[in-house]
């Protein structure tokens, strides 16, 4: 609940987030605002139609909002709304193509079948009748009484209405999918089919040993030009990265040591001495002035105390002080304010907010008027808790409103706001009471309460060990030094030189412009150094320092590779295809080497290999062979002739020669329509999956991104 400190999930109608069904994507940078500008425009096309700025920002918005409630963070997801946006467009395009239509009947009658409602049980009644009515109602006042929610529920029903197209061009698509019954008797035959073979493997990795081979630039290119679709790629950079941390010196750590000990017994600068953290009477105004950390009014138990003090604030009295001690990065003095039994609390609140406050959104009423509309509401509903429902209406959060006002069970180290916390452990069961918060005014009842452990206030005074200026000015003059030797070199010269004096040093080979973090780096200044290594002026060689805000951290970048959008660069890649490249050329080798051989049984091969002859039982279903899945060996043992010498094979983890012994048939459990009506299924899947890749892959897309992107920065 966003009023309460976003503790349960919001409303359907309020957040309008599950993404679309099927898609799922990646992610990276900042807002669009930052990136874009406000500027309106088109982003991109597909298959001609445009995708705008209202589009993209109704689906980055709908992610945003979705990784807020899972407690995700919301920044990075621009690249994942750009993927939804694209396949979205691409389904509606294919659903159209086909003559479909979705109206606005057949909306609503599948609205019940959507996750988003199908799998909340509050949109049911106790016979499992889906409140289609009910729920129609809030749109309609929605629309007459909330612009924002109302527009919230249509960017809503915008990614509703992309499911239901999904699914309904998918169930069209997958009706024709069947299933034949030699087909499934042949899927029967491979499952209960055994072979019984000898074999002897050249592996790929043993022989490479003694004998290595290079794959050269050329060999990755060729290998590309033959996969253009797998390789296709977007405009992406190579950037070489070495991350300089402002790490706190010994000095750095004894200073705060220090400084912590003299607010804790000596006293603080601005009381000139006489105040510390001892003698305080105020333990929350000394934390404001002084600590780097908040105060904290909340109890908690003893396990989500720091593991300094947990097991020793049970016998503790009120007022002990504990530390100064060390918790990871920061010195912490710790005082026992209160303890006292953790209850459990049922309560259920309305929420009459005013114009102008945290949660006051489009409402007008002033901040009297909400004060004896409050007051008015607190008094009925005391009188008579039965009245409570019907003053939900009233309510400005609509998240706990749909759940007929309830705030579930909550504790003290609930992350409620504290004039809530206070009332629920300062009054019974039955309680009911008027509370003014940030938000506005609470009419909240104690529906229930249940007896827990024990929980502990504590206040923290906490100082973080921080580089001194002392510290920071080391690492940028090892920052600059090292930029100054590389600049105009080499990036084998930028990589050794990192490698030499063993700096943090990265090479992430395929950054796309919007995937908002850099591997190995992962800073606030990530985006940045991306923006940097696309801007247009930016040429191969080129490097630049950067300073981590907050920090004093300084990282050196160097372009080593622009991949304008099309087809991969072959280095790019190498990682990825070089060891498929690299067993193709030994197999040739392996099995050069064979047939030169002349060899007429599996004792002169492993002899020929110095190997050893083994022996397996290989199914074509489930082939696998001593450990690896080696389906071309499988198929080379029901293919060969029994007691012949088979071919060289080449396999996925070496070269394989093999005689077969025997074929036997193992009877599996299970008759033709059950594996007709499984490979049914499986087919229909995939044929799903390989369709939307098709779509995509087939599709022209048009990406502007980057290009509103450099307009905009060459405005600023």
């Amino acid at each position: 609940m966003a009023v309460l400190g976003e503790i349960r999930n919001r409303p359907w109608l309020l957040m309008g987030i599950i993404a679309i069904a099927m898609l799922a994507f990646v992610v990276n940078p900042d807002s669009l605002e930052k990136l874009f500008g406000a500027k309106p425009g088109v982003f991109g096309k597909v298959n001609g139609e445009e995708i705008t700025k209202e589009d993209f920002d109704d689906q980055l918005f709908m992610l945003q909002q979705q990784a807020q409630q899972q407690g995700q963070p919301a920044k990075g997801l621009e690249q994942q709304a750009w993927n939804m946006v694209v396949q979205s467009k691409l389904i509606k395009q294919q659903f159209e193509k086909m003559g479909l239509k979705l109206t606005d009947e057949m909306f609503w009658n599948q609205l019940q079948f959507d996750p988003m409602f199908a799998q909340n049980q509050q949109n049911f009644d106790e016979k499992g009748n889906f409140k289609l009515q009910e729920i129609k109602k809030q749109v309609e006042e929605a629309k007459g009484t909330n612009v924002e929610m109302y527009n919230n529920w249509l960017k809503t029903r915008k990614a509703i209405e992309y499911r239901m197209m999904a699914r309904q061009l998918f169930a069209n698509l997958s009706a024709g999918v069947t299933v034949g019954k030699k087909e499934a008797e042949e899927m029967m035959k491979q499952r209960d089919q055994l072979a019984d073979i000898d074999f002897v493997k050249v592996d790929y990795a043993a022989y490479a040993q003694k004998n290595p081979v290079k794959v050269t630039t050329q060999d990755l290119a060729d290998y590309i030009k033959k996969h253009p679709i797998t390789f296709k790629r977007e405009a992406s950079r190579n950037v070489g990265l070495v991350y300089f941390p402002a790490a706190p010196s010994a000095a750095d750590d004894a200073a705060t040591q220090k400084e912590i000990n003299k607010l804790f017994s000596e006293g603080s600068e601005m009381s000139g001495g006489k105040e510390n953290f001892q003698n305080t009477t105020n333990d929350s105004m000394f934390i404001a002035l002084n600590s780097d950390m908040p105060f904290n009014p909340q109890y908690f138990s003893a396990n989500q105390l720091p593991a300094s003090i947990k097991d020793k604030v049970a016998s503790a009295s009120i007022g002990t002080t504990f530390g100064p001690y060390k918790e990871q990065n920061f010195y912490v003095v710790s005082k026992l304010l209160d303890k006292k039994p953790s209850d459990s609390t049922l309560s259920r609140h309305i929420l009459v907010s005013y114009k102008g406050n945290q949660a006051g959104g489009d409402v007008k009423r002033s901040k009297e008027e909400a004060k004896k509309l409050a007051d008015s509401i607190g008094a009925v509903v005391k009188a008579d808790p039965s009245k409570f429902a019907e003053n939900l209406k009233y309510s400005s959060d609509p998240g706990s409103a749909a759940q007929g006002g309830s705030v579930g069970w909550t504790t003290p180290s609930t992350p409620f706001v504290p004039e809530f916390l206070s009332f629920l452990a300062n009054n019974p069961k039955g309680a009911t009471g008027v509370v003014e918060t940030q938000f506005g005014y609470h009419i909240i009842n104690i529906e229930d309460k249940k007896s827990g452990s024990m929980g502990y206030k504590v206040a923290n005074l906490v100082k973080a060990i921080k580089p001194s200026d002392k510290t920071e000015n080391e690492v940028y003059t090892k920052a600059t030094k090292f930029i100054q030797q590389v600049q105009g070199k080499s990036f084998n010269d930028f990589a050794n030189l990192a490698k030499k004096n063993n700096y943090n040093f990265s090479n992430p080979k395929e950054i796309g412009r919007f995937q908002g973090q850099l591997p190995g780096l992962g800073t606030d200044k990530d985006e940045e150094v991306i923006a940097w290594a696309f801007n247009k002026k930016r040429n191969k060689g080129d490097t630049d320092i950067f300073t981590v805000d907050g920090t004093g951290d300084r990282i050196v970048a160097y372009l080593n590779g622009i991949q304008d959008a099309g087809t991969a660069d072959p280095e790019a890649v190498r990682e990825q295809i070089e060891p498929i490249i690299k067993n193709k050329i030994l197999a040739k080798q392996i099995t050069d080497k064979i047939t030169a051989a002349k060899a007429t049984s599996l004792d002169q091969i492993a002899k020929l290999f110095a190997s050893t002859k083994q022996s397996a039982q290989v199914n074509m279903l489930s082939p696998q062979v001593a450990g690896a899945m080696e389906p071309r060996v499988a198929g080379a043992a029901f293919g060969v002739a029994k007691g012949k010498l088979s071919n060289p094979v080449e396999g996925m983890t070496g070269v394989y020669v093999l005689v077969k012994k025997s074929e036997t048939v193992n009877k599996q459990p299970g008759d033709i329509k059950q594996v007709i009506q499984a490979l049914q299924g499986q087919n229909s899947q995939q044929f799903g999956q390989n369709f939307l890749k098709s779509l995509q892959d087939n599709a022209k897309i048009e990406d502007y991104r980057i290009e509103v992107y450099n307009q905009a920065s060459q405005q600023n």
